[in-house]
């Protein structure tokens, strides 16, 4: 069951090697095969099992087993195998993943929600057995996966095999330092503004690489989406697209090119830099919180090589859709300021194939951070004006490297 052959090296497991894994045992579906389908470059998409589990409050795992613990917390038992089931907002659920992992000694894993999850601002996790943190894997791990979900913003309807989250499998020491980081830029631009690499003067690196918000957006202003309240059902088990007017209403920027975050209110905007992930790299986006602790950006996390990365540089990086909170007092942002920060790994080699289009990637050159489920404008979208900047110099940013320091 273990029989994976890996080449030397650290680093994060290509598509190629996850299908060996697959075909070795290491991910196993149980009486399900895994899908060709849902493995991704860097990443392989998990699926829903057959029930959910209303739950009085969230839990993480110790010597007990997840299935005697989630018992005690159950409210209610939802069959999502038929037509689905509806998930209400505040409320965790817990939901059996249909893959399992035989891993290695050498291989750990990790989980992230998908973007297009994230974009709903559905909150998801993965809980292991004996697992002392959300979504770290331990090497060697042997068990079920189980996914903790939590609806925000909308009550969602959900169904039996549905993806809201992915798996990566790495070995050895993968992250990149702050002066690799700067290295590869100069080699392969990362982030790009306009048409142009960004200086690698602007760079700002602590154990990562952070992003800035763009609050210009296009000619009438528009720079992104506010979910609104007491919306109908997102039922995500209809084929897409889902008009998105009666869950989100398009934000305007003030005078001076900033927004004024409501508290408790849940936000889509877009990073001023466009971000290109070359094929020898992998990366993933990490949770701010500005020292103040009034912000918080970002739930989902992974970028596969191949993100914005074109190696003819016919088109010049993809924009991050950023999610973005207020904790509990309104909270003024301005352009440019950064709100979140991109890790990278290593690959242990090159992925078969990479993000985009030719696979049914969804955001690959996204000018618009609505979810994949939703009617997305095209190029030409809400924030369509950003290819046709000239690049500048970022805007003066006081006392930012505070924001940074240990």
């Amino acid at each position: 069951m273990r029989g994976l052959s890996l080449p030397a090296g650290d680093g994060v497991l290509a598509s190629q090697h996850l299908f060996e894994a697959i075909e070795a045992g290491v991910i196993h579906g149980g009486e399900y095969e895994v899908p060709p389908e849902n493995i991704q470059p860097a990443s392989l998409d998990l699926r829903l099992g057959e029930t959910a589990y209303g739950l009085r409050c969230s839990f993480l795992a110790d010597s007990r087993p997840v299935s005697e613990k989630y018992k005690e917390l159950e409210m209610e038992v939802l069959d999502l195998h038929r037509e689905g089931a509806v998930l209400h907002p505040g409320r965790p659920y817990l939901v059996p993943l249909k893959e399992q992992l035989l891993l290695p000694r050498t291989v750990r894993a990790k989980a992230n929600p998908k973007s297009s999850t994230g974009r709903l601002d559905v909150f998801a996790r993965v809980i292991t057995e004996g697992g002392a943190r959300f979504d770290e894997i331990a090497p060697g791990y042997e068990g079920p996966l189980y996914l903790e979900i939590v609806p925000l913003s909308f009550a969602v309807k959900l169904r039996e095999n549905m993806s809201l989250n992915q798996l990566r499998l790495s070995v050895g020491r993968t992250q990149l330092t702050d002066d690799d980081i700067v290295g590869m830029h100069g080699d392969t631009p990362l982030l790009w503004r306009g048409s142009e690499p960004l200086p690698s003067a602007d760079l700002v690196t602590a154990n990562g690489l952070y992003l800035g918000l763009d609050l210009i957006g296009d000619q009438a202003g528009r720079v992104g989406y506010r979910a609104r309240k007491d919306t109908p059902l997102l039922d995500l088990t209809k084929p897409p697209p889902i008009d998105p007017e009666p869950f989100f209403e398009k934000v305007r920027h003030e005078p001076g090119d900033r927004l004024v975050l409501s508290p408790h209110v849940f936000y889509l905007l877009m990073s001023e830099e466009a971000v290109s992930i070359p094929p020898h790299l992998a990366a993933e986006m990490t949770a701010y919180d500005p020292t103040s602790g009034e912000l918080r950006t970002h739930y989902a996390g992974f970028f596969d090589p191949g993100f914005g990365y074109d190696a003819e540089r016919l088109f010049h990086g993809s924009r991050a859709a950023l999610e973005v909170r207020a904790h509990d007092v309104p909270f003024m942002i301005d352009h440019g300021q950064l709100v979140c920060k991109l890790t990278f790994e290593r690959m242990l080699e090159a992925p078969d194939h990479l993000y985009g289009r030719p696979i049914g990637s969804s955001y690959q050159r996204q000018h618009d951070p609505l979810s994949r489920y939703f009617d997305r404008p095209e190029e030409s979208g809400l924030l369509g004006a950003f290819e046709g900047r000239a690049a500048s110099p970022s805007p003066s940013r006081p006392g930012e490297t505070s924001l940074f320091e240990p």
